[in-house]
């Protein structure tokens, strides 16, 4: 990623970790969280063709990822926490290509922990991240989904992902080739973006 910016504060991602409660607690990923998150990745790099990395990042990549979250430019990481405050699932959007005009598009992705799959977790961490997303100056989320993958499908379906179009064969993993499925989402209703909000998402010049 080539944009900076502090993680700022948001009411919804932001609250206090120590109210107790059964329900996962959505929170804006802070440095802590990073051992947990880089954990989750590794393990889906190693099963999965859900992502085509090869090889798990280190947690220099993570650190990076979060030095370069802007809720003002729609780059968030998020995390689901446990009542103990472990992390099992996070969501990011980020930077979906690095020319400018693509400023307005974010590509987004989710992972959840193994032992926390199937238990809706998915569904209330991308719907804060939507939440947020839909309430920003942005015009457009996409997904990659290589295929098959059902869950995966329904949850970006159930958010309003529309398929617009399948690369066949294009990634290698595991000794086959596969499939990818790009899906976009119009945010806040598609909206005419004003000038003032597109003065907002230069590209910064900060080395």
């Amino acid at each position: 990623m080539t944009l900076a910016g502090a993680i700022g504060y948001h009411p919804l991602i932001d609250a206090p970790e120590t109210e107790p409660s059964t329900e996962p607690r959505i929170v804006a990923a802070t440095s802590r969280h990073l051992p947990a998150i880089a954990t989750i990745y590794a393990a889906v790099v190693e099963t999965s063709a859900a992502t085509f990395d090869l090889e798990a990042p280190g947690l220099r990549y993570w650190e990076d990822v979060l030095v370069h979250c802007s809720p003002k430019r729609g780059h968030h990481l998020l995390v689901a926490l446990d009542r103990g405050g472990e992390v099992f699932a996070y969501a990011k959007s980020g930077m979906f290509k690095e020319r400018a005009a693509y400023l307005t598009t974010v590509e987004t992705s989710i992972y959840v922990a193994e032992q926390a799959r199937g238990r809706g977790v998915a569904k209330r961490l991308y719907g804060q991240l939507f939440e947020l997303l839909d309430a920003s100056a942005l015009q457009l989320a996409v997904a990659g989904i290589a295929e098959p993958n059902p869950a995966s499908t329904a949850l970006h379906r159930g958010f309003g992902f529309e398929p617009v179009g399948t690369f066949t064969g294009i990634g290698e993993k595991f000794g086959r080739l596969w499939d990818v499925t790009w899906y976009e989402r119009r945010l806040g209703a598609g909206r005419p973006l004003p000038p003032r909000h597109r003065r907002d998402l230069r590209v910064s010049r900060r080395p």
